[in-house]
């Protein structure tokens, strides 16, 4: 499969694009990087032209000067203007994307046409908010490796991490090309954020996508999205953890397909 390689913001923010048709643009998770949308890929570019994104920190985009979500929602703004993306165009967000691309669309509803969110939360409840600043020392005190047990339990279901322990591994090495300054700033952002009371705003037709065992966001707070969202539709993957596209492709895709025209 061939790539083009993306750049805007002067050369912040960076990007692979792939497939021609209709725009669709993906934004991975805190935990993962945009390789987690790897084996769907060849699926998604069919009939679309993919642009994944790698958010501020992560492998060449440069991390956000403050931690606030606008400045996410900005640089995702200039790689819609610079990468030539229209306003017909599909949004995907998984994890921390996902709450990104909520807040995107919610700040800039005209710049898509349907949004897609995987295993994410419009605000997290204290024991959530915690983890995250318990994960933010871990880095500090380690490094992102140190986290890399606690990343792959909240990557993938229990049951999948069991038949492939070789995933800690790969998550350490996924976290290890993750900017800490980036990380910290995430981590920062999902313990503040709440979305919540801005969600009856959103108009766009939406569909989350849930992992029946996702322990980062469970599929609590993925339905209190839908509960907010006029006309939201709901799915949830069983015995599937946080990250479907990585976990579940083919499942993760019999989701989506009709919704996104695959």
């Amino acid at each position: 499969m061939q790539f083009e390689q993306l750049t805007a913001g002067h050369g912040a923010l960076k990007a692979v694009r792939t497939g021609q048709g209709r725009d669709l643009v993906v934004l991975h998770s805190l935990l993962a990087d945009r390789h987690a949308f790897d084996p769907v890929l060849t699926t998604l570019a069919a009939k679309h032209r993919v642009t994944l994104i790698n958010l501020p920190g992560f492998h060449g985009s440069q991390p956000p000067l403050l931690p606030l979500m606008d400045a996410y929602v900005a640089a995702i703004e200039d790689g819609f203007d610079e990468f030539g993306i229209d306003g017909d165009s599909i949004l995907i967000g998984n994890g921390f994307g996902g709450t990104v691309a909520l807040a995107f669309a919610l700040a800039h509803p005209e710049r898509i046409a349907r949004l897609v969110i995987s295993d994410a939360a419009a605000a997290f409840p204290e024991e959530g908010r915690q983890q995250f600043a318990a994960m933010a020392a871990r880095v500090t005190e380690g490094g992102l490796g140190a986290i890399a047990e606690i990343a792959a339990k909240r990557v993938f279901s229990p049951a999948y991490l069991a038949a492939h322990p070789e995933k800690i591994e790969e998550r350490k090495q996924v976290l290890l090309g993750i900017e800490p300054k980036a990380f910290h700033a995430a981590c920062t952002i999902l313990q503040k954020a709440d979305l919540t009371p801005l969600l009856h705003r959103l108009e766009l037709p939406t569909l989350v996508v849930c992992g029946e065992f996702d322990q980062a966001t469970p599929p609590v707070l993925n339905k209190q999205i839908v509960e907010k969202v006029a006309g939201a539709k709901y799915i949830e993957l069983p015995g599937c953890g946080h990250c479907p596209p990585l976990e579940q492709p083919e499942a993760f895709i019999a989701a989506i397909k009709e919704f996104c025209g695959l």
